[in-house]
């Protein structure tokens, strides 16, 4: 798994939750800001993303900081499927 199917499967999950195409993100894109997340568009974010990619998120693990961007997202998500796949 590397960034860029990381980036893939979360266009794919905020086209399906936002019901509108997101395509073309880039790693400063902000999630709340410039995408208009909420924390219900991104928990169900985080549902899509656990079917597609086998993310497993612990909720008490969860930073606001790791949901600022796209970038910050991707890196949080690699690090939460590396330790998926580690265990």
């Amino acid at each position: 798994m590397n960034r860029t199917d990381v980036t893939t499967a979360l266009e794919t999950a905020l086209s399906s939750v936002l019901d509108r195409p997101v395509t073309g993100l880039e790693g400063g894109t902000r999630l709340f800001d410039d995408l208009h997340l909420d924390s219900t568009t991104m928990l169900e974010m985080l549902m899509e993303l656990e079917d597609s990619l086998g993310l497993e998120v612990d909720p008490e693990e969860l930073e606001a900081d790791d949901f600022e961007t796209v970038d910050t997202f991707t890196d949080f998500a690699l690090t939460q499927l590396s330790g998926t796949q580690a265990a």
